[in-house]
């Protein structure tokens, strides 16, 4: 994008941020027809997604949940710029749910990694994260290489305290010294390089997982925790958090073993919530490869 392309979108992007709640979904279903039913943006991706991902359902099922998706995603479209003005307490009544084990895990000073998947306003919920934990939060992510872009995404992820983390960056990040117990934020949902990821079924299909979360939960010996967002029903830009505690002892788990629960509790939420996804992503851009090695397998106990 030219940079007069890039600044002009921003310039919208902090009008949208400025809209009422009442107009600011009128635009989003407005503009779930311009991208979708105009455009057709990614449909043929989305739908092969869920056909593949929900054979046992009907063709009139999948066309409901990929039509549900659609205002979904562009709910969260509208909802992310908005997220630049709301206040904490704004924030923090947009997603409801019992997160006392963080306080539990803090006053024993336990580090953690908290993770996410691509579910509900996941901008949101590195606020939220931010916002109402104890703990120190170092959220990971991808840069942009867009520069204005990444600035106006870094002030809006960083704007209530947390740190900022390149996932390349991440291991030397953990090994300065710390006053204050962290918890890492990130969600392990993505398309990562076959032939370094594990490899599992998720929803019916053979499916590359980043390994980089076991990696550093051994390393440095964090419990690790699983957080879904649901979406609450009638309520739009509202969200329901539930946080699963997936280890507290990583390097007694088996390898790999840590993203097995991570996978079959993401699988199990998705199946009971399905539009609540990102489908438009290639998840399944990568065949699995003909020969893997062990430590790609769920198959052997880690030898400390």
């Amino acid at each position: 994008m030219t940079h007069l392309g890039t600044k002009t979108l921003l310039k919208v992007l902090n009008l949208i941020a400025r809209l009422p709640w009442k107009y600011l979904y009128g635009l989003s279903t407005a503009l779930r027809w311009m991208i979708f039913d105009l455009i057709g943006y990614r449909k043929k991706v989305i739908f092969k997604n869920l056909r593949k991902s929900f054979p046992e359902k009907s063709e009139k099922e999948i066309e409901q949940i990929a039509h549900d998706f659609f205002l979904h995603f562009t709910d969260l479209i509208v909802e992310t710029p908005k997220l630049r003005t709301l206040s904490a307490t704004d924030i923090s009544n947009r997603i409801t749910g019992d997160i006392s084990v963080m306080d539990r895990y803090f006053n024993d000073h336990t580090n953690l990694i908290y993770l996410m998947g691509h579910r509900g306003n996941w901008e949101l919920a590195n606020l939220f994260s931010s916002i109402r934990f104890t703990h120190d939060c170092i959220v990971v992510y991808r840069p942009l290489q867009n520069k204005a872009a990444e600035e106006w995404f870094m002030d809006l992820r960083t704007r209530f305290g947390a740190q900022l983390v390149p996932m390349d960056e991440i291991f030397k990040e953990l090994q300065k010294p710390r006053t204050n117990p962290y918890c890492v934020v990130l969600a392990n949902d993505q398309s990562p390089n076959p032939k370094t990821a594990f490899w599992t079924e998720f929803l019916n299909q053979d499916t590359g997982i980043f390994r980089g979360v076991e990696a550093m939960a051994r390393r440095y010996e964090l419990t690790v925790l699983y957080a879904d967002f649901k979406k609450i029903k009638d309520k739009r830009g509202f969200y329901q958090v539930e946080v699963s505690v997936i280890t507290d002892d990583p390097k007694n788990e088996p390898t790999n073993g840590i993203l097995e629960k991570q996978i079959r509790i993401l699988e199990e939420d998705i199946r009971s919530q399905p539009h609540n996804w990102l489908w438009s992503h290639k998840r399944w851009k990568h065949n699995r490869p003909s020969k893997l090695r062990q430590d790609q397998l769920y198959e052997f106990k880690h030898s400390n």
